[in-house]
Formats: C-alpha cells, structure tokens, sequence
C-alpha cells in the first residue's frame, strides 16, 4: 500500500469515526474469512460498520478528535466496529465475542466517553433506538385509541336503546 493510498484509507477511516456515536474496539485472532465477512454483513444490516486497520493508522485518523482517547486500547490484532446508533454496533459485536472465543471487545468510545468491555456489554442489552421509538409511539398511540373508544360506547349505546324501542313499536 503506497502512500497516497494509506492518505485515503486514514481519511475515509477518520469521516466514519467522527460520524459515529460509538466506537468498538475489539482484538480479533484466527478469525477466518467466512467469520469476518459474516461479521461485516451484521454490521451493514443494522446499520453499523467494521474495519480491521492497522494501528498506526487509525491512530492517525483519531489524531485531534474527541475519540482520542481510544489510542491506549489500540495494541494487538485490533478490530473497529462503529455506528451512529449507540446500541446497534454493541449488541452486534457482544453476540459475536459471546459466540467466538477468538473475538474479544476491548473497549471503546461513547461520544468522546472512554469505555470499559463491561460498559459495551451493558450498552449492547439497551433496546436500540428504533425499538425506543417503537414504544413511544406504542405508549402515545394507546391513549388515543382509548379515547376514540370512549367516545364510541355512548353512541353505540344510543344506537342499542333506539333500535329496541324500534322493535318494540
């Protein structure tokens, strides 16, 4: 890899750190291809990205961001798992470190926030955010329902009442 080419990697690299709201860092060994392209393809489904760069450069590309601080865990074989939805890259990267003894999250970063392995895993049981907003909806839309409801029964209790008179005449 020429220079010019290592230039762009850190770029590209450095644009899709700063867009995202959590970075995983994890150390991979022995994973084999069909592991890691399965990986990837998880990722991209829920909207997260994963990269295996080298150290030198990722420390580039998080040279004066606020991601700085994950320059302490990048030591090893290091893998980058990173999204905008703070839960999607977790949940994703935990159930494959629990499923793959060669996989292991490290640590990583929440906005600038440095975290611990036990902080991802925690992070990765939170529902994500469209699961969130699936329940807020759900919890704004029941009172409506109930509503529309309510003012419902007394007219089809007046419905009732007439038709038996009607009957009865």
């Amino acid at each position: 890899m020429d220079r010019s080419e290592k230039e762009q990697l850190v770029s590209s690299l450095r644009q899709g750190l700063e867009e995202s709201n959590l970075i995983i860092v994890a150390h991979q060994t022995g994973l084999t291809v069909a592991e890691v392209s399965d990986l990837r393809r998880q990722m991209r489904e829920a909207g997260a990205s994963f990269k295996v760069a080298k150290n030198t450069l990722t420390r580039l590309a998080i040279a004066g961001t606020q991601n700085e601080g994950i320059n302490i865990l990048l030591s090893g074989p290091t893998t980058l798992a990173y999204s905008k939805d703070p839960v999607a890259a977790a949940k994703i990267t935990m159930k494959f470190a629990n499923s793959n003894d060669r996989f292991k999250v490290i640590g990583g970063s929440l906005n600038g926030r440095v975290l611990s392995a036990q902080e991802i895993e925690t992070l990765s049981k939170l529902p994500s955010l469209d699961e969130l907003r699936a329940k807020i909806l759900g919890i704004i839309s029941t009172p409506a329902t109930r509503v529309a409801g309510i003012l419902q029964a007394p007219a089809g209790q007046l419905a009732r009442v007439f038709s038996a008179y009607g009957k009865k005449a």
